[in-house]
């Protein structure tokens, strides 16, 4: 009987200490998102979550760890375009066009956390590893837009980089900013890519 108890108040204790870690994860990703990672203290994060610095510190002795927990906590609420949404699209044109629409509106849907990630990638070398992924699976997209469009050896350096740009997240804002809809954005990257 004492053994029931004892996997009993193991099992609270674990969940308990998954809730207080899943409460860190959410405050941390909540006040990157509103005043960005450089500007996030320990203790900040602290006081949002309702726990003690020393709580923050036990779950996360880093802030890579604090980093990792927290990509993957905002990745799995807002994920990225998944490129089997448009893989099944012989056409070049169409293909591109799908995949830099869906691009484009997941931006506007995660500007806030991009504009303030970017804006800080240099001062938070905790984010960088982060970053790094993100940027690698554009490389991916991009290099699966290029080979549906079969360029000659020629155009092939011309279209990687055009479609490179184009899947930047600072090239959707800035187009963004001059008042043009994603599907606006897709149009005029369209013409480029002619």
């Amino acid at each position: 009987m004492n053994m029931k108890k004892r996997k009993y108040r193991k099992t609270l204790r674990a969940e308990k200490q998954d809730a207080t870690r899943d409460k860190i994860v959410e405050a941390t990703v909540e006040l990157h998102e509103e005043q960005g990672p450089a500007n996030t203290s320990i203790k900040a994060i602290a006081e949002r979550a309702g726990v003690q610095r020393l709580t923050v510190y036990r779950h996360f002795p880093d802030e890579v760890a604090l980093f990792q927990a927290c990509t993957s906590h905002y990745f799995g609420e807002h994920p990225p375009p998944n490129m089997a949404d448009w893989a099944n699209i012989p056409d070049a044109a169409e293909r591109s066009q799908a995949a830099l629409l869906a691009f484009y509106r997941y931006y506007r849907q995660t500007e806030k956390m991009f504009t303030v990630a970017y804006r800080d990638l240099e001062q938070v070398e905790a984010l960088r590893g982060p970053m790094d992924h993100y940027e690698a699976y554009l490389d991916m997209v991009r290099d699966d837009l290029v080979a549906s469009w079969k360029p000659e050896a020629a155009d092939q350096q011309s279209l990687s980089l055009t479609l490179r740009h184009c899947l930047r997240f600072s090239t959707w804002q800035a187009l963004k900013n001059e008042k043009l809809s994603d599907k606006k954005i897709v149009e005029l990257v369209m013409r480029w890519l002619d």
